[in-house]
């Protein structure tokens, strides 16, 4: 619910800054698909059988019940937009997160990443935008657990439950080509770095590469 909410307050800002952008100069909202990767940290955790259960524990002690953290990897979706109060000069925001949970030894996870950047576009013209951004912004890993159980074979239901949230500060750096198929609409393939202190406590690097391609529409003159 919170990344539904965070990304329903971002579309709406952007919205609410479209009167401005087009009195100034142009505004893109898009969508985007993609994946990001970080490394394992080699840690492993205790599964619901152990007696130290979600307690820390060592793979190479060949434990059964220690089941290994995983890389960071899988596919993103992201929601954006950016205002170029100038031609070559402009500000955006944008959330890429994973619709679907993913294994953490015996739990689950989902990452999201969100930032805020200024943006600066050297080439700029009627068919194409060179796109550099850099800004700020934070990264959330939020953990949650899911039982099964089961009134012999008659039934079984499974429920989930929230564990916590790791939030950890971002400094966020992209470039992307943004290319107009036709009328005001564009595809814009990005690469993006994320410096994220302490991602290690979650996984292998604090530096995150991502790749998305991004699709969208323009409003405004170019």
């Amino acid at each position: 619910m919170k990344r539904i909410y965070f990304s329903t307050s971002l579309a709406a800002s952007i919205l609410a800054c479209l009167p401005i952008a087009r009195a100034q100069s142009t505004f893109d909202l898009n969508v985007g698909f993609g994946t990001a990767h970080a490394g394992s940290t080699g840690a492993g955790i205790n599964d619901v059988s152990s007696p130290n259960a979600f307690d820390g524990c060592s793979l190479s002690a060949g434990d059964p019940t220690c089941l290994a953290t995983p890389s960071l990897s899988g596919f993103f979706m992201g929601l954006g937009g950016d205002i170029m109060l100038r031609k070559h000069f402009g500000v955006g925001a944008e959330a890429n997160f994973q619709p679907a949970k993913t294994d953490y030894g015996p739990v689950q996870y989902r990452q999201t990443f969100y930032d805020f950047n200024a943006i600066v576009a050297p080439i700029s013209d009627k068919r194409m935008q060179l796109k550099l951004e850099g800004g700020i912004g934070g990264a959330r890993t939020g953990f949650s657990f899911t039982d099964t159980a089961c009134v012999g074979t008659a039934v079984c239901a499974s429920s989930t439950q929230p564990i916590g949230n790791a939030t950890h500060f971002q400094a966020h750096a992209g470039v992307g080509l943004q290319i107009f198929l036709k009328s005001q609409f564009f595809i814009r393939p990005e690469f993006d770095l994320h410096y994220i202190p302490n991602f290690t406590d979650q996984f292998g690097s604090n530096v995150v590469p991502q790749g998305m391609v991004w699709v969208g529409y323009s409003w405004g003159g170019r």
